[in-house]
Order: C-alpha cells, then sequence, then structure tokens
C-alpha cells in the first residue's frame, strides 16, 4: 500500500481556536471537545500508527468535519464553481479526489490523504479561479510528501495527551464525536518548516501549470494571505500558511519561477 495514498494532511483548518479550551469554533460552529477517556498507552501507540490506523482516522476525521460545517448544496454557484477547477486536475499522485464547499466565514481549506479536499467559502470569495487553485495545489503538495506523515503523528499525539484519542494495540477504537473534535484542535495546531512550506509552494506552482492555471497563482495568493495576515483579523490558516518564511518573500520567489516559465 502506498503510503502516500494514507498520509493525513496537517491542515483540518478552523477559526478561533485556544489551546486549553474545552471548545473549539468552526465558522459559526461550536463543539464541545471535552475530554472523554482516559488512555495511558495512547502516546506510545501513536508513534506506531499504522497505514490502517491513518487512513481510519482520515475518514473519520473528514466525515467529522463535514457534520459539522455548512455543506454546500451540488446546485450552488460555489460547489459548481469548484466542481467545474477540479474537473480540469482529475486525479492526483494516484489519490481519487473527493471535494466539498463549507460556506462559513474563515478564509481555509483543507486536504487529506484519503484524496478528500474541504474549501471554506470565504476562500473562494477571496481567490480568483488561479489563486484558489494553486492554494488547493499546495495542501495537495503537503499530502504527496513525506512531511505530512509526521505531522498526523504529532497531532496525534498532541490529541493523545490531553487524553482526547484512544488507541489500543495500534488499531484505532471508535473515536465519538468530542474525540475528533480534539483531534481536529491538535492538527490545526500543526506547522511545517520552512523547507516543507517551500516544497509545498513549488507543487503548488507546478500544479497550476500542469493543470491549466495561471503560472502567478501560487505568488498571488501567497500576496494576498500575507496582507490579511497583518490585519489584526487574521485566521489561524492564514497565519499558519504564511509562518515559514514570511509569505511576502514565498510570493516573491514564485513570482520569479513563474516569470522565467512565462518568458521560455
Amino acid at each position: 500500500m502506498d503510503m502516500k495514498k494514507w498520509i493525513l494532511l496537517v491542515l483540518v483548518l478552523t477559526g478561533g481556536i485556544v489551546a486549553g479550551q474545552a471548545q473549539i469554533k468552526i465558522g459559526n460552529r461550536t463543539i464541545n471537545t471535552k475530554k472523554v477517556l482516559s488512555a495511558a498507552s495512547d502516546i506510545a501507540s501513536a508513534v506506531t500508527l499504522s497505514d490502517e490506523d491513518v487512513a481510519k482516522l482520515c475518514r473519520e476525521s473528514v466525515k467529522w468535519m463535514d457534520e459539522h460545517n455548512p455543506v454546500s448544496a451540488p446546485e450552488s454557484a460555489y460547489s459548481k464553481r469548484l466542481d467545474s477547477l477540479m474537473k480540469k486536475v482529475g486525479d492526483v499522485e494516484g489519490l481519487d479526489l473527493n471535494y466539498k464547499v463549507y460556506e462559513v466565514v474563515d478564509i481555509n481549506a483543507f486536504a487529506c490523504g484519503d484524496g478528500s479536499i474541504r474549501v471554506f467559502s470565504a476562500l473562494m470569495d477571496l481567490m480568483n479561479d488561479d489563486e484558489l487553485m494553486a492554494v488547493i495545489g499546495h495542501e495537495i503538495g503537503h499530502v504527496v510528501h513525506t512531511d505530512s506523515k509526521d505531522a498526523m503523528k504529532n497531532a496525534y499525539m498532541a490529541s493523545a495527551a490531553k487524553n482526547a484519542a484512544g488507541a489500543a494495540g495500534g488499531v484505532l477504537e471508535k473515536l465519538s464525536d468530542s474525540q475528533l473534535g480534539s483531534i481536529a484542535q491538535a492538527l490545526s495546531g500543526a506547522q511545517f518548516s520552512q523547507k516543507q512550506e517551500l516544497e509545498a509552494d513549488d507543487y503548488g506552482f507546478e500544479f497550476c501549470l500542469k493543470h491549466g492555471f495561471d503560472a502567478y497563482g501560487m505568488a498571488n495568493a501567497l500576496e494576498k494571505l500575507n496582507n490579511l495576515s497583518e490585519g489584526q483579523k487574521s485566521t489561524m490558516f492564514q497565519k499558519m500558511f504564511s509562518s515559514h518564511p514570511d509569505s511576502a518573500r514565498r510570493a516573491q520567489r514564485v513570482r520569479e519561477k513563474a516569470a522565467a516559465h512565462v518568458k521560455k
């Protein structure tokens, strides 16, 4: 089994999360994440998560997010727009992509190793088609790169440290709503290194070129997120997306790559 197919991307992204709180807020929804069980073996078992464990956690996390967000109807303008764009992509790295839009105010997006992509409507409002696909490509880049596996383990371990998720014998038990909410909280705080972010930028850039989107999409998206991250209303996603290194330098870097490509 290809490990890359079962890597859970770090960005199960939510707004309004404060470490140590018993609740998290996603859009205008508040979810209770109080600890519901004690599992002393969690930290040790998290280190040995199997492909099957990661796949199950991925599927259940996406299902949880779908159940706790207002999913845009198939006939909505948001869904039709995303569907039209994603049809140009097909599968990626062997992943059978599936995608939905959450109609929430957060400027967020996330992707998971089972091919699930979830885009928040506020991000779609902010970005044009080329910029939106660059962001999606960036997140897919984290999935197909091996750094995402370590991010998944770290997020699970952070959750286990708070006795919020259980594992026995290396196999995940059935996770409750509050357990999955706590895992989402831990995942939202994970960050990548400078090298990993630059590699994801490059993947997003190449993703745009491969699928017929503007070569400058990645640079323009980074510049928009950088402008927002400097404001007081910036979300967790904008701050995380622009953290390693600062998005102004990242935007300039991929802008130079785009200019070089256009000159060919």
